[in-house]
């Protein structure tokens, strides 16, 4: 019973996630269009800048000390080797799924930085508040536990911006490089100038062809006289 449990304990959080996707997704359908595109991306960018930065730092100031960060000197790290596994097993992916050249920033920078979100923020209270619950007391834990996610966050804001922007950033320049060289007129001209200027036959063949035709018509002129 106390694995059933746990089970139960670990899995209500999970299902009240999907519960709110399930709703955002109805809210944002066509046929409903409650959360249409302007309200959606206006709604994205007030919940990246404002809301999930006052809930991260005040969940740091109510828990976060100077002796508390000195003993928490590993996360820093430990978020660091996250990102850099990420991003060799995002190197693999692309070995074996060959995206297009343009993807290849997108799909590392999402291996690196993708298991580092926001659903903590969620699964953290509902976890420390459900009945049964193995983590002690239910305040505690969530002060504890929602500053050390709080914390998380942060630290994966730090990386995202100044790693994982930069993977895609270079990519994407580089992509940007090819296209341009492509489209260039010079590169259309050397492309296209050999299929304008050179015979799709030699000379040869073609004086060939010439004298073939010729005595075919001298041979047919007495039929049709």
């Amino acid at each position: 019973m106390a694995i059933l449990d746990l089970f139960a304990a670990s899995s209500v959080p999970v299902v009240k996630v999907l519960l709110v996707t399930v709703l955002g997704s109805y809210l944002a359908a066509d046929r409903v269009n409650i959360l249409g595109d302007d309200a959606r991306k206006h709604l994205n960018n007030i919940t990246f800048f404002v809301f999930n930065p006052a809930l991260v730092y005040s969940n740091l100031a109510s828990t976060l000390t100077f002796e508390s960060m000195v003993e928490l000197w590993f996360m820093p790290f430990n978020i660091l080797i996250t990102f850099i596994f990420g991003s060799v097993l995002g190197w693999v992916v692309i070995q074996f799924t060959r995206p297009p050249s343009h993807l290849h920033g997108l799909v590392i920078g999402c291996c690196a930085g993708g298991n580092l979100g926001n659903l903590l923020l969620i699964i953290i209270p509902a976890v420390c508040r459900e009945s049964g619950s193995p983590f002690g007391d239910s305040d505690v834990c969530v002060k504890y536990g929602m500053a050390y996610a709080s914390l998380s966050m942060a630290i994966g804001a730090i990386y995202l911006w100044s790693y994982v922007y930069n993977i895609i950033r270079v990519s994407s320049s580089r992509s940007s490089r090819e296209v341009e060289i492509i489209d260039s007129p010079t590169h259309k001209s050397s492309s296209s100038g050999k299929s304008l200027t050179d015979p799709l036959l030699s000379s040869s063949v073609l004086i060939e062809t010439e004298d073939h035709e010729k005595g075919l018509g001298h041979g047919m002129a007495p039929s049709l006289q």
